[in-house]
């Protein structure tokens, strides 16, 4: 069997337990979309680096990788490349109130999202007002397109606790949106969220 015609997600990561040469798959199927989560979180040039982490980090995890229901092994992937960007945060920030802020986020990649001033200053005051982990689940279901309950395994979270955080997220989002639209003089239209986050981009 080649790497082409290696089967389904869950598959690969039975079989990469005790064959290491499987992460080659992983790697064919979502080197791409793991560089998207990292740009959109460290920014283009770190990204570059920490890609070869993320696998690294994901073939000495490998006897312990559990499949998702879902039967992909990109939450999986996604989860490791959390610890990874707040591992490289940590190390390049000797200041935690700048960690905080910018834990899992890239303020440029953000701008790079959105065309209208008017719509990067609402999103950035959408995203920023969110916590870490509301602000976590909600991008990898907005940018990543995961499921809650694969945000869930990503982040090492219950399903419902995802859930909830998702919910939060859009609620306080929307109460911003709204305070936004109310007060804006000359009655300009207010994009919804989902549109501000799923602006062509990255």
């Amino acid at each position: 069997m080649t790497i082409d015609d290696d089967g389904p997600d869950d598959d690969v990561l039975a079989a990469l337990r005790d064959d290491p040469a499987r992460i080659e798959v992983l790697y064919r199927r979502y080197a791409h979309a793991v560089a998207l989560y990292l740009v959109r979180r460290v920014g283009v040039k770190d990204a570059d680096d920490l890609l070869s982490e993320v696998f690294a980090a994901a073939l000495s995890a490998r006897k312990r990788v559990v499949p998702h229901a879902s039967g992909s092994a990109l939450p999986w992937l996604y989860g490791i490349a959390g610890n990874v960007v707040r591992s490289h945060l940590r190390r390049a920030s000797p200041h935690p109130a700048r960690f905080v802020r910018e834990a899992s986020l890239d303020w440029d990649a953000v701008d790079a999202r959105v065309d209208a001033q008017a719509d990067r200053d609402r999103l950035h005051r959408v995203l920023d007002a969110l916590s870490p982990g509301e602000r976590d689940v909600l991008l990898l279901v907005a940018w990543e397109g995961l499921a809650p309950a694969e945000a869930a395994r990503a982040l090492g979270i219950s399903a419902g606790a995802a859930r909830f955080r998702l919910h939060q997220a859009r609620r306080r989002a929307q109460r911003i949106l709204d305070s936004d639209a109310a007060g804006d003089a000359v009655g300009t239209a207010i994009r919804p969220l989902d549109t501000l986050l799923m602006t062509e981009g990255l």
